[in-house]
């Protein structure tokens, strides 16, 4: 049986609530759009299940041989403005409901 391989959750806290959030997508090249795209990041509450993908803007496009973007190398400030960008925009993430994905700029607003 294959196993998946699943990138590590951090957590945040937003306004006194706890967040859970995982790199979801590297910088990459998109053939759908025909152009670079950013990273993406899921986030949920820790006590909820909806989930909001938030796709940050492609940046510049990596050097040959550059390593690889870390979780653990993107900032939590950055992380925990993403998310309340997110709640500004609507994202309810204590409701029901089908995965949202919102996007932010480069400084997670």
């Amino acid at each position: 049986m294959a196993r998946t391989k699943k990138s590590p959750e951090f957590e945040v806290e937003v306004d006194g609530e706890p967040y859970v959030w995982r790199l979801q997508r590297l910088p990459q090249w998109s053939s759908d759009v025909a152009a670079w795209r950013g990273k993406a990041i899921a986030v949920r509450h820790q006590e909820g299940q909806r989930e909001a993908v938030l796709e940050f803007p492609p940046g510049q496009q990596p050097r040959f041989g550059e390593p690889q973007l870390k979780p653990s190398q993107i900032p939590p400030e950055l992380v925990a403005k993403a998310i309340a960008s997110a709640i500004a925009a609507g994202w309810e993430p204590l409701s029901r409901g089908k995965t949202v994905t919102i996007v932010v700029d480069e400084t997670g607003g």
